[in-house]
């Protein structure tokens, strides 16, 4: 169920007041009562596309994890073992950590 048609249920047909709808959402008071003031159906997020310095290396990133998961406890590298391991094999790596 959407968050906005829960908040104008318990306000107008639960009368709920904006604090007690704060209080069970989480959300802030001025938050709901935006809501309730508000035409709109669901809030909607600007969520910026931002590409990481790590995308090009993701896929052996995720082998690299996935290996460690399978091993065990005392049989796993660290992190700055894992890291070692992806600079030797990816010399441009570097440029990704501020080194060189």
């Amino acid at each position: 169920m959407e968050l906005l048609s829960v908040i104008r249920r318990w306000r107008l047909r639960d009368h709920f007041s904006i604090r007690e709808i704060s209080r069970r959402t989480g959300l802030s008071r001025n938050t709901v009562r935006k809501y309730l003031r508000s035409d709109i159906v669901e809030p909607k997020f600007n969520v910026a596309d931002r590409t990481s310095k790590l995308d090009p290396h993701a896929d052996k990133l995720s082998r690299m994890l996935l290996q460690e998961w399978g091993r065990s406890r005392k049989q796993k590298r660290t992190v700055k073992q894992l890291h070692v391991d992806l600079v030797a094999l990816h010399s441009d790596y570097d440029s990704l950590t501020g080194v060189g």
